[in-house]
């Protein structure tokens, strides 16, 4: 295959023309690095190439543009830029680049994201592990994040008591009541061994009040 043109499309785009008939569209950086001129003669490795190396610059680039809106994970970035490319090999070629930049690192991502589930959403372990799970942060990774707020976790939980479920633990024989909030801090990832004590201890101290 022959080099028949080249000129601008748009921007730093060129197009480039093959034996008059099949058009690519290649960023400069592409042209320049693979040495493309008018008139040269490319084999079908050489085009596989090219191709690839467009690609992949593509990809990391929309990585990039993704990355200024928000964090993402190793796992969730490759998932997002398979969806749009089909091609398994090259996004991971793009994720272990971001990563070797430190562009993408699931130890930071992870350490923010527990801050915002447990100081934030005032999340317990169980479920604020889970959360970082889903978003593909490894288990030793999660946890490593989540062992600062150790002490957290059972403020945070008395915390949800006083502000968010009070108006239900007006009477501590009121087991109907006492369910309902013990039932929505499960689902908030604490254990039923925190809440009862929990519970146990808000009443206490209610109950210190009144005296």
């Amino acid at each position: 295959m022959e080099i028949t043109s080249i000129s601008r499309y748009k921007g730093s785009t060129y197009e480039v023309e093959l034996d008059g008939e099949r058009k690519l569209y290649l960023h400069i950086d592409i042209i320049a690095d693979n040495g493309l001129k008018k008139g040269i003669q490319l084999d079908k490795t050489e085009l596989r190439k090219i191709i690839y190396d467009s690609n992949f610059r593509r990809a990391y680039q929309y990585a990039l543009y993704c990355l200024d809106y928000r964090d993402y994970s190793a796992r969730d970035m490759h998932s997002k830029l398979v969806g749009t490319y089909k091609n398994e090999n090259l996004c991971s070629a793009v994720i272990r680049k971001l990563e070797g930049a430190g562009i993408i690192d699931d130890a930071r991502y992870a350490e923010k994201l527990a801050r915002r589930l447990v100081e934030s959403r005032k999340y317990g372990f169980r479920r604020a592990k889970k959360e970082l799970l889903l978003k593909g942060i490894g288990e030793d990774i999660a946890l490593k994040a989540l062992e600062q707020y150790r002490e957290m976790f059972g403020e945070n939980l008395a915390q949800l008591l006083r502000t968010k479920h009070y108006r239900l633990l007006t009477d501590s024989s009121d087991r109907k009541n006492i369910e309902k909030v013990k039932s929505a801090l499960v689902r908030y990832g604490y254990s039923f061994d925190e809440i009862n004590a929990a519970v146990r201890e808000y009443f206490e101290n209610a109950e210190q009040t009144e005296e």
